[in-house]
């Protein structure tokens, strides 16, 4: 309801100028004037959120906690701010990643406009993780374990807060590259020719560059996983031939978890395996397929990573 000789704009409860969501995370833009907006978050326990440092941003920036907690971590220096409790940037000197310890609503004010970014991520995020899923005839769950796998993988090697978050977005996206190839060829149940397979072997690249082109900084850092995580620790992978610890490893814990859920997932052309196989071909893999340290890792939390693939 509006009363424009008064210049009040009403929004009921519930109601906002626009909404957004994926995965665990609302946006609500509730008001936006001048290039300042307001903006409601709702995130599920455990849900990331970021906000990312600058050059040429120099605007204010101001959260309330309406419910909830969040941990915030800055340069892997950690608080905990919770219902009731305000945080202001002004502007932000490094990059910020919160995350909701338990089911959290805060209020975020910029005063810069930062909604569309937040569209045009989700958009993006939305439309990159079905077209791989529908491409690659892969299960809709497939994205997501490879996601779960390489996190508590990461953790297990205490990875940085950043370096969890872009490995959240690398994994989920390893591979996006699979768009461009031809569905005969990632589809067909037989044996690929030479041809066939060195066209399979540019979707790395390929994904790449389609996380290059997005522009969004995270995506961009996650470019690189996407393009090594077929690489082998002996050198002998592709699409590069890099080797030990040229390899980030970011794409060294996805390489683990990719073998790992495509070993123990029928595939067009060949059944699946056992995971206690499974176990043992990256146990025998580690120093040559594998790196040693990401392996450790691996062995260490197996039994863990068994319950959340639903293998007990």
């Amino acid at each position: 309801m509006q009363f424009n000789q008064y210049g009040l704009v009403l929004h009921k409860n519930g109601e906002a100028l626009e909404n957004i969501s994926y995965k665990g995370i609302q946006f609500q833009l509730l008001a936006s004037y001048d290039g300042t907006e307001v903006i409601k978050h709702t995130l599920d326990q455990g849900t990331k959120w970021t906000i990312i440092s600058s050059s040429d941003w120099n605007g204010l920036e101001f959260l309330y906690v309406l419910k909830g907690s969040l941990l915030v971590t800055v340069d892997e220096k950690m608080l905990e701010i919770h219902a009731g409790d305000n945080l202001s940037l002004a502007p932000v000197k490094k990059t910020c990643i919160f995350e909701a310890q338990k089911p959290t609503e805060f209020i975020y004010v910029s005063s810069r406009p930062v909604f569309k970014n937040y569209t045009d991520l989700v958009e993006q995020l939305k439309q990159l993780g079905i077209i791989v899923e529908e491409k690659d005839g892969y299960t809709a769950d497939h994205c997501v374990r490879i996601k779960e796998f390489s996190l508590s993988i990461g953790k297990m090697l205490n990875l940085s807060q950043k370096e969890l978050y872009v490995l959240h977005l690398g994994s989920f996206l390893h591979d996006i590259g699979k768009v461009k190839i031809p569905d005969s060829i990632l589809q067909k149940p037989g044996k690929l020719t030479k041809e066939e397979w060195n066209i399979i072997k540019m979707h790395p690249i390929y994904g790449r560059d389609i996380l290059l082109d997005s522009k969004l900084p995270m995506l961009m850092q996650a470019a690189t996983i996407v393009e090594q995580h077929h690489e082998r620790y002996d050198g002998k992978g592709y699409p590069f031939g890099l080797k030990g610890e040229e390899i980030s490893i970011g794409a060294a814990i996805v390489a683990v978890a990719d073998s790992l859920d495509a070993m123990t997932t029928d595939r067009v052309y060949r059944k699946a395996r056992t995971w206690e196989e499974a176990v043992q071909e990256i146990k025998s893999g580690s120093g040559t397929l594998y790196n040693p340290r990401v392996v450790d890792a691996f062995l260490a939390i197996e039994s863990n990573l068994k319950k959340m693939g639903g293998f007990v």
